[in-house]
């Protein structure tokens, strides 16, 4: 049985939905991120020297990253149902969505996350202005205008496409949810991206969505207004 070690309010929630989608047997192990720092817990570290989630056990194997795991899944339990056949025209489209979501896309989420904590972080009076200078700064010249560009980008995409690859739903599209679930409920201009409003509303009406969220537990990026 393939075990998910799962951490709350992260990647590994996808992981639970694919495997819902999948209608493969699973069971849950969960973890609680450390309330000062937020990372994972040390725990994870026995099981893989990173420490991160998600992470699975199947088969005596133990399959960090969630692009991996992903690919993983649907070649030992769903090449049908959400692979897309290697003679088919969106096959690398498929392929380009399911690497684009943590290669490209996610990145540009990270840093602006940490630059908007620098801004509101405790520091020395002297220091906060400059903090705040230099981040204002890095947002405005490379993240926040390579964000907007990559957002468009998926927004263009999705007002012409259901999926992000052929016409029916693929793994790709559960390697894209999370951060496009991300940037919908941290961003303040998500008015601007309806169709990426639209696609992240479809995917959580999903059944198998409902469920794996009731098996996951707390998990903040579902409340998209």
């Amino acid at each position: 049985m393939v075990t998910v070690h799962h951490l709350n309010n992260s990647r590994s929630q996808r992981i639970l939905w694919l495997l819902e989608e999948l209608n493969v047997a699973y069971e849950v192990v969960r973890y609680e991120r450390n309330v000062v720092t937020n990372l994972a817990p040390d725990s994870l570290k026995k099981l893989h020297p990173l420490g991160k989630s998600p992470m699975i056990s199947d088969d005596e194997k133990v399959i960090a990253e969630s692009g991996c795991i992903v690919e993983y899944l649907v070649e030992k339990y769903g090449q049908q149902e959400l692979m897309v056949n290697a003679n088919s025209d969106a096959y690398w489209s498929y392929k380009y969505w399911l690497h684009y979501a943590e290669g490209s896309l996610m990145p540009l989420l990270v840093m602006k996350l940490i630059f908007d904590k620098i801004k509101t972080a405790k520091q020395p009076f002297f220091v906060k202005p400059i903090a705040k200078i230099i981040s204002d700064k890095v947002m405005e010249s490379y993240v926040g205008p390579n964000l907007e560009n990559n957002l468009d980008f998926i927004e263009n995409h999705l007002q012409n496409n259901e999926w992000f690859a052929g016409d029916k739903m693929s793994a790709a599209d559960v390697q894209m949810v999370f951060p496009l679930e991300a940037a919908m409920t941290r961003l303040e201009n998500q008015v601007r991206y309806p169709s990426i409003r639209a696609y992240v509303k479809k995917i959580h009406a999903r059944p198998a969505y409902k469920v794996a969220l009731e098996k996951g537990g707390e998990y903040a990026y579902a409340k998209v207004a």
